[in-house]
């Protein structure tokens, strides 16, 4: 091989020779003293810095900057409670204003307990939809008929719901008793009165015992403001066992494909039941969160829908528990992705771990069911690691059971990690410091007889950490991850993925 295609004698380091894919053409080990001035336009004053003489990659923006450190404030809960497909999530959405809580035309959409802010008159309150209540239910509907009756104990007040249309059920008549023996206030709201012609439906459920029904309208709006206004009259000032909303507690959000886990985990987590668990695969919907005390800190963990192979040609609920999931993921802080340890890695599991890195949040990777594996498996497994999850060799890993609840506590060292790296701020000195010394060990290949350098960095922000290199000319992908790795082995930064921006200097017109 000859010097010029990077023989032996070329000269060329062996570091950048191997840039991921870089061919490193003709780069003397030590350049010739004028060979800079050949390579570079003028040399780089510091003081005389100015960065809108650069142009080139726009910096991206996250909002991870504006995560609030606030404590939490504990607002009064309304849950509202009704038997399969009354209306209730519609009739949330109205509450809180937006389009909130999955809705579709199908009994049994929504069945875990989900909790919303909402305010009305200048008052806050949280919100807790529930799915539909069957007390003769089996299986998964028993399930969600225990989670709405655990939102009963821990509310306030209850709003029930009854289809106007069809008048008081035998179903509705079980749910009144338990409400009763709850000792909870209760309004009663009239669903699906969609006109002035209907409102006597609404009468009929005097015989409820519950006091006067409520008409209204959940999906056009009518009656809603009156219903808000009695709810309101229901719940206490100071609320007795309320909910706290969002605020202090660093946000989880529990992300894998269905039935891997999630929801077993988060259960776990808890204490208790606190989502429903069931074989079929896809039963979340509706992200769930739940404030945990783990390692002597609270956390709030989010459980999410489980993240489907094609999500575009999902149609329904399915489609936009999606939208809910890529929502809870843009705000949490730092997402765990769950693996099933015993089946092999999917591109499945790959494309979500992308997800979480363009949207970048913190990283850990759990891989579950951990006590299924053989050590067959586990020797393919970490072949499949290597292969597969070449991008993200930074991110924490931990290798748990959540129906054991094995290895549970080396998940929060993982989480704290993988926060600790997404806080991390370089101090320019330091870094400039660093990239010096980098850039004259291995500098950047020479391409078309012009060597870029990189004049100055700077770290622009946090969480996640990103930083922006002002160089004198185009710098190369390979090069750039070179320059990556070489940060993660000097500062660390596992679990947190790393923007790196390139600015170039403009050419000035000579005069």
């Amino acid at each position: 091989m000859s010097p010029v295609n990077g023989g032996p004698d070329s000269g060329v380091d062996p570091e950048v020779m191997d840039l991921d894919g870089v061919d490193a053409d003709v780069l003397p080990a030590a350049l010739p003293g004028n060979l800079d001035e050949d390579l570079s336009d003028e040399p780089f004053d510091a003081a005389a810095f100015d960065e809108d003489e650069f142009v080139g990659d726009e910096v991206p923006f996250y909002d991870g900057d504006a995560f609030s450190v606030d404590e939490g404030e504990l607002l009064p809960v309304l849950a509202v409670v009704g038997r399969p497909n009354v209306g209730k999530s519609t009739l949330v959405n109205r509450i809180i204003g937006r389009r909130e809580a999955v809705t579709e035309d199908t009994p049994g959409v929504t069945r875990d307990r989900v909790a919303y802010e909402a305010a009305w008159n200048g008052r806050r309150f949280t919100v807790l939809d529930t799915g539909g209540w069957d007390p003769e239910g089996e299986g998964l509907r028993a399930s969600i008929t225990a989670q709405a009756e655990r939102a009963v104990a821990l509310a306030d007040a209850v709003l029930f719901v009854v289809d106007a249309t069809v008048g008081a059920t035998d179903h509705d008549e079980a749910v009144v008793r338990i409400l009763r023996a709850s000792k909870k206030p209760v309004v009663l709201a009239a669903n699906k009165v969609d006109g002035a012609a209907t409102e006597s439906d609404a009468s009929m459920l005097w015989s409820l015992g519950l006091g006067e029904p409520y008409p209204v309208s959940a999906l056009h709006g009518r009656g809603s403001g009156d219903l808000l206004d009695a709810a309101l009259e229901a719940l206490p000032v100071e609320p007795g066992l309320g909910h706290l909303v969002i605020g202090g507690p660093r946000r989880v959000a529990l992300l894998g494909k269905p039935n891997v886990g999630k929801s077993s985990l988060l259960n776990k987590l808890a204490g208790e039941n606190r989502v429903v668990v069931d074989s079929v695969a896809g039963t979340t919907v509706d992200p769930v969160d739940e404030l945990v005390e783990l390692g002597g800190k609270t956390w709030r963990f989010v459980d999410t829908a489980g993240i489907r192979r094609k999500v575009n040609t999902a149609s329904g609920h399915e489609y936009f528990a999606s939208l809910r999931t890529a929502a809870a993921l843009d705000k949490a802080e730092v997402a765990v992705v769950l693996i099933e340890a015993h089946e092999s890695i999917t591109e499945q599991d790959t494309r979500i771990i992308s997800m979480v890195v363009e949207s970048g949040r913190a990283l850990v990777i759990a891989y579950n069911k951990w006590d299924l594996l053989d050590d067959e498996r586990r020797h393919y497994l970490e072949r499949e690691i290597e292969r597969d999850l070449v991008r993200v060799p930074w991110a924490p890993r931990v290798n748990i059971a959540a129906r054991t609840g094995r290895h549970m506590d080396k998940l929060v060292p993982a989480i704290e990690t993988a926060l600790e790296s997404w806080d991390q701020r370089i101090p320019t000195g330091r870094l400039n410091s660093f990239i010096g010394t980098l850039v004259a060990a291995h500098p950047h290949p020479i391409r078309g007889g012009k060597q870029p350098r990189v004049l100055f960095a700077t770290q622009a922000a946090t969480r996640p950490p990103r930083f922006v290199l002002f160089a004198s000319g185009f710098i190369e992908a390979g090069y750039r991850r070179f320059i990556e790795r070489r940060l993660r082995e000097e500062f660390g930064f596992a679990g947190t993925p790393i923007d790196l921006s390139i600015r170039v200097r403009e050419k000035r017109s000579k005069r």
